[in-house]
């Protein structure tokens, strides 16, 4: 017990220093009422795991807690792809879960969004194209955004949310379905247009 409290007091505090409390409500509040403006409910996400390694599912879990509070800036996450409004799809798509990527992109409803997470889902990672590997997201479903990061922090991951529904509001009108980002493009947080 002892030499765990010294480790302890050698190595200190290694989380990370809270943002201030105020413009963080501030945001999720306007963010909240940018998403009901424009989809005129709460954001329903469906997270697909297409072959990752697991962190960026840590991440994305992180964003349920009450230090992000995805909830509070209304964006939910749901069991079934009939019930949502957005693919969140991490890792590179192995073979064996292409097919069933595709027929969870056709259950969601339309009009539907697509954002790869990590550097795997947005240009294939460190796995690329290989035997067991078609890839990133892009080389096998329509995406509307990628956040890259290895992987990204939960804050990037709201924010390229945030991103991709905010330009699918103004294109909507003019989006053709079935369009994509293209494969190669690879910026730390992308949308169309």
């Amino acid at each position: 017990m002892i030499q765990t409290l010294k480790r302890i007091l050698r190595t200190g505090i290694l989380t990370e220093t809270p943002q201030p409390t105020a413009p963080a409500e501030s945001s999720a509040a306007q963010a909240q009422e940018k998403i009901l403006k424009i989809m005129g409910r709460a954001l329903c996400i469906r997270q697909v795991d297409a072959g990752s390694c697991n962190g960026c599912e840590l991440e994305i879990q992180a964003l349920n807690n009450a230090y992000y509070n995805s909830e509070g800036a209304g964006i939910k996450f749901v069991a079934s792809p009939r019930h949502a409004d957005m693919l969140l799809v991490t890792g590179p798509v192995t073979v064996n879960m292409e097919e069933a990527l595709k027929r969870t992109l056709e259950a969601v409803p339309h009009p539907r969004l697509v954002v790869a997470v990590g550097d795997c889902g947005a240009c294939g990672g460190a796995f690329g194209k290989n035997y067991a590997s078609r890839g990133a997201v892009a080389d096998v479903i329509p995406v509307d955004g990628a956040v890259q990061g290895c992987p990204p922090s939960p804050q990037a991951i709201l924010d390229a949310i945030r991103s991709v529904v905010s330009s699918a509001a103004t294109e909507r009108s003019s989006r053709k379905e079935g369009d994509a980002l293209p494969a190669s493009s690879c910026d730390s947080v992308q949308t169309r247009g």
